[in-house]
């Protein structure tokens, strides 16, 4: 059909209905005519972290939390829909002491990392946030992060051990061909969601928790199974048989070390992390807007009038 004809039978069609389908279809089209009008956030974030994997089986467990802070730019091509960026930096911690489970707890192991991540996604919120109409809205996330990452542990005089250089599970030994040396720089993928609030006509703070599934399942150096401690000891020394099995540390050790490919984690599953905090950003408009970004009051201009 000819889209001049479309445009005439609609127009045919409101005019002889209720001005409520006028208004609704213009309420339809709002978004398309309001794309030109863009605005940036710069802001600083804060809040703590935690992490999800072999050695912590609660996503949100009782203990074991940490902070993280980072520094985020956004920048909105419309009211709803913008492009996020950010840097932050954060401590994740693991131990099976904390585990509810006296199988967990009797493998006894532990890790600590520090974590800096790069990350970018698009953000979508609810409602299109305007200082001078709508100044809160709940928004959506998602996107890609590349992080750093290096577990260790604490030795007995409190010195940080990190574990894979040790080769816990038989990382790059020739009896393991299977098992290879992981990798410090991984991907993830990021997934939250959060509340935005607007200050007056500068400040954005919202409040956010993003979810990180990543590519690794070593971010604890823990994955699979135990390997042959003697192999493990010829190859990688005392230290590492140390830190490879651990229950030996409890008094309830039984004096018995581990078979060859005895369950040490589940490979199954990679691991995970995630951010919850607080967000302050700086809002202005992008050079170049075609309409200044407060012109988002149409929605008070379309039910205002009469006819």
């Amino acid at each position: 059909m000819n889209y001049k004809k479309v445009i005439v039978i609609l127009h045919i069609y409101f005019k002889h209905h209720s001005t409520m389908f006028r208004r609704i279809f213009i309420l339809l089209l709002l978004p398309f005519a309001l794309s030109a009008q863009k605005h940036h956030e710069v802001g600083i974030f804060g809040g703590t972290s935690s992490y999800y994997g072999d050695l912590q089986e609660r996503l949100f467990p009782k203990e074991g939390y940490r902070a993280c802070g980072g520094l985020t730019y956004k920048y909105f091509v419309h009211p709803s829909v913008g492009f996020r960026f950010g840097v932050t930096y954060a401590s994740l911690y693991g131990a099976d002491s904390l585990s509810e489970s006296k199988a967990v707890k009797n493998r006894n192991l532990n890790f600590q990392t520090n974590l800096f991540e790069l990350h970018g996604g698009v953000e979508v919120n609810m409602i299109p946030v305007d200082f001078d109409e709508f100044k809160f809205s709940p928004y959506i996330f998602a996107g890609l992060s590349v992080f750093y990452y290096n577990p260790y542990t604490m030795g007995a005089n409190d010195e940080k051990i990190y574990l894979r250089p040790l080769s816990t599970e038989g990382q790059g030994l020739r009896q393991y061909p299977d098992r290879k040396i992981y990798s410090l720089v991984n991907v993830g993928i990021p997934l939250g969601a959060g509340l935005k609030v607007f200050i007056g006509k500068k400040v954005m703070l919202s409040s956010e928790i993003g979810f990180r599934y990543t590519a690794t399942d070593y971010l604890d150096d823990v994955s699979s199974s135990y390997v042959n401690m003697d192999t493990l000891f010829r190859y990688k020394g005392k230290q590492s048989v140390d830190l490879s099995f651990r229950t030996d540390e409890l008094t309830n050790w039984d004096g018995n070390y581990p078979n060859d490919k005895f369950v040490r984690g589940d490979n199954m599953k990679k691991d995970w992390y995630w951010f919850a905090g607080i967000n302050v950003a700086i809002y202005f408009d992008a050079f170049g807007n075609i309409m200044p970004y407060k012109k988002t009051r149409c929605p008070r201009r379309i039910f205002s009038r009469v006819h």
